[in-house]
């Protein structure tokens, strides 16, 4: 029989979102609940992201539109999720599962007092031309939320990238479009204006991911949940083919944990693990990876060796970014989706040939990047625009195109500038009548209207990430006014994808298809149950904390009720 230093119902390794929905799941059914969090921040990669969920058939959409159905969701995610052998995290039971229960989810966080909002009313599925797609918005976020109220842990929510009090969506609108719109100059000030009210009224504002992370932790604390940092996951504790605990270290001493109902891993992916990355995903880089330090894959040996299946290692979460000055010390990476995607800008290989869809999903567009450097020299790409452009969008949050063109960045040799495309190929190292020919291909398309070779501009979500107040179509628009720019773009990612194979149940399980009694996980650290696919914004942080919630509930033995 195996000693314990302390026994909890459920023991939770790891402090994402879908870690704290399921630990206030136990608590809901009067049981205990121990999250154990291995770096001194709570939050993990979701409280550094943009803390978006895609929820299909929620209640904001649902409201609006009263057509969604998770007849439609499911519809378009057994479009977009390929099954086959290379992609076994995914399946129609699992997908399904997603459908039913992220709804449910969604209620049972808002009870527990998680105060949450749509998104947007416009931030279309990634492939909303499938059949099922949304063309509107399934996303939901938390409102921004003032750190404050977590009292003496406000020190403890891992720091996000939007330190203000407003809405995504209009910090994104503020942030790109300020000056083309009156009506988002109004966001700005009324933003601005909550700034200097919150620094007299002493709040601590915070939104994106940081707020979600924030909400769920006052919550899960105020539901009776044990939170404890710095406690890293050593091991499993194994009796009888069931796990039963876990060996944590704690101030250089091992101590063992009883799980009477239970272990969820929702520790991550292996993004900051360069020796995983070699193995599993040659040709990427943990430096390019906006996940936290405590993003090392820990605990996926430790699955195997209780009999878990590791899968779909080689996908990662890819988000394109740049090598600018600063690089290696910015806490967020500089992201490349919004430069290639706004028009007037595309994207070309090192022979100066243009090979995607620059307006389509970040993690296809980033598996795009790693496929073509197989064959053609793609790592990095560059990102090519005109004066046109430079006057009209920021790249970097600068204005490159105008008087006060950051001279430096020239100098450091990270901004190519030239006057014709063929002094710019030189800059670059591409074939000069190469480029030349790539970019009036593509303005002949501009003319056209349609991208004949990618089809740009043709989903809604490709006019999303272009210009609302460019026409006639957002995504599309001429390279032809000298100085003509470039930048490098390299394939980051924000997660990798793969890990342990779950059921539908949340449950690990072996090469046989059947459980790991008392083991279960969620989030990034499974083999996403979308596949190789990123259906939406916030296809990590939905299935994360649905499938905790399911998890959760099946281990108490309440999966038939709604709390």
């Amino acid at each position: 029989m195996a000693q314990f230093d302390e026994t909890f119902d459920w023991v939770v390794v790891g402090s994402g979102a879908g870690s704290m929905s399921s630990a206030m799941v136990m608590r809901k059914a009067g049981k205990t609940a121990l999250v154990l969090e291995k770096t001194q921040f709570v939050g993990g990669t979701t409280a550094k992201s943009g803390g978006v969920m895609w929820i299909p058939n929620n209640r904001f959409i649902r409201a609006d539109e009263p057509d969604e159905s998770a007849e439609k969701a499911i519809t378009y995610l057994d479009a977009v999720c390929d099954d086959g052998s290379d992609a076994p995290g995914t399946s129609h039971e699992k997908r399904l599962a997603y459908v039913n229960e992220a709804p449910k989810m969604l209620e049972f966080i808002i009870g527990q007092g998680v105060q949450l909002e749509r998104a947007a009313t416009y931030w279309p599925d990634y492939y909303d031309e499938l059949p099922g797609g949304c063309k509107t918005s399934r996303c939901v976020t938390a409102k921004f939320f003032d750190l404050n109220e977590l009292g003496a842990w406000s020190k403890k929510i891992r720091p996000g990238f939007a330190p203000f009090p407003a809405k995504l969506d209009d910090g994104m609108k503020v942030t790109n479009f300020m000056h083309k719109s009156w009506s988002i100059k109004g966001k700005f000030a009324r933003i601005a204006a909550r700034v200097v009210l919150g620094k007299l009224t002493g709040k601590s504002w915070t939104t994106a991911g940081a707020a979600l992370q924030g909400r769920m932790l006052k919550a899960a604390l105020a539901a009776g949940v044990e939170v404890r940092t710095e406690t890293p996951v050593k091991e499993f504790i194994l009796e009888d083919g069931k796990v039963i605990g876990v060996v944590l270290e704690v101030g250089g001493q091992t101590k063992r944990i009883g799980a009477n109902l239970g272990v969820l891993v929702n520790a991550g992916g292996f993004a900051q693990n360069q020796a995983m990355r070699d193995k599993y995903m040659p040709g990427t880089k943990a430096a390019w990876s906006n996940t936290p330090e405590g993003d090392t894959g820990d605990l996926f040996p430790e699955i195997e060796k209780v009999g878990g299946v590791l899968a779909q290692m080689d996908q990662m979460v890819g988000y394109q970014t740049s090598y600018a000055p600063g690089f290696d010390t910015d806490y967020v990476k500089p992201g490349g989706q919004g430069i290639t995607g706004k028009p007037g800008a595309i994207l070309v290989d090192q022979n100066g040939q243009r090979y995607l869809n620059e307006g389509g999903s970040y993690e296809l567009y980033c598996q795009r990047m790693l496929e073509r450097n197989r064959t053609v020299g793609a790592v990095p790409s560059w990102a090519v625009f005109d004066q046109r452009y430079a006057e009209n969008y920021k790249v970097l949050n600068l204005w490159v195109g105008k008087a006060e063109k950051p001279q430096k960045l020239v100098e450091t040799g990270y901004l190519k500038v030239a006057q014709t495309l063929e002094e710019l190929a030189g800059l670059i190292g591409a074939d000069p009548a190469k480029l030349k020919d790539t970019v009036e291909r593509w303005n002949g398309f501009v003319d056209k209207g349609v991208d004949e070779d990618f089809g740009r501009g043709n989903r809604e979500y490709d006019k999303w990430l272009g210009d609302p107040f460019h026409g006639p179509n957002p995504a599309l628009a001429r390279i032809d006014r000298a100085p003509y720019y470039a930048i490098d773009i390299i394939p980051g990612d924000v997660s990798t994808y793969g890990g342990a194979l779950i059921d539908a149940k949340g449950r690990v399980v072996k090469a046989d298809g059947a459980p790991i009694p008392g083991l279960y996980a969620c989030g990034v650290s499974t083999a996403s149950i979308m596949g190789g696919v990123y259906p939406g914004a916030g296809a990590s942080v939905g299935p994360s904390m649905t499938f905790g919630y399911i998890a959760a509930k099946h281990a108490a033995g309440v999966e038939n009720q709604d709390f």
